[in-house]
């Protein structure tokens, strides 16, 4: 295996400001996924993505270097993450000589993410997969809470399924957004969602908390005060 670990760092976060670095528990939101990446991967194949000169700045307090500032058509609202790890794969093998196979991409926004679930997720991939991703149990089977409106105007049942107990439903993942290892042929090849040789890394739902907004931040927050 030869990874290239992407951490996607985009300036313009609208819902929270700043996201990306702003203090979480005494220490800048970017700076957990990094110690994760660098308790597995040495700082030659970490990758920071971003277009930010202060994410840039808050980065390199660590002593991780950027490799680049990413380019203004892959910052935008609509970039899609394919393009944006492409990128950084294509300037990896044509700028340092380094033709990664296996694309690990770790977003900043899920700090409960540790070193041991990375691990584990690896573990679960081979060249024969497209991708290993981690999920959770979603919260509400759509097969039992979904509902539709019928030509009277009235709310029923859902035909994606017929279940009268919600434990009989399928169980349904929900992709989290923690960790991705992904076969760098099918990325080259293909978009992420015309994947098909796909496996899950399950984590629970407090180990999925991806922060979005305010109350998420404050929430992990309460999260890592109560593991210390």
């Amino acid at each position: 295996m030869k990874p290239l670990i992407v951490i996607p760092a985009r300036g313009g976060s609208k819902r929270l400001p700043n996201k990306n670095i702003k203090p979480l528990n005494g220490k800048p939101l970017i700076h957990y996924t990094i110690e994760v990446a660098r308790e597995m991967f040495d700082d030659s194949i970490i990758c920071v993505s971003t277009d930010d000169e202060n994410i840039i700045t808050v980065v390199e307090e660590t002593g991780l270097k950027v490799p680049f500032i990413r380019p203004k058509d892959l910052s935008t609202d609509t970039a899609d993450s394919r393009s944006v790890l492409l990128h950084a794969h294509k300037f990896y093998s044509e700028k340092k000589n380094y033709n990664a196979n296996v694309i690990i991409l770790l977003q900043v926004t899920s700090p409960i993410r540790n070193a041991k679930h990375v691990k584990e997720a690896i573990e679960m991939y081979s060249e024969t997969l497209d991708m290993v991703v981690s999920v959770k149990e979603t919260d509400s089977n759509p097969y039992f809470v979904l509902f539709e409106e019928n030509k009277l105007g009235y709310l029923e049942k859902s035909k994606s399924g017929d279940f009268t107990r919600s434990q009989d439903c399928p169980k349904v993942w929900e992709v989290n957004g923690a960790i991705y290892v992904i076969n760098a042929d099918s990325l080259l090849k293909k978009p992420i969602n015309d994947f098909k040789m796909i496996k899950k890394y399950r984590m629970d739902s407090l180990e999925s908390v991806d922060i979005d907004n305010l109350i998420d931040f404050k929430f992990v927050s309460l999260l890592l005060n109560n593991e210390s």
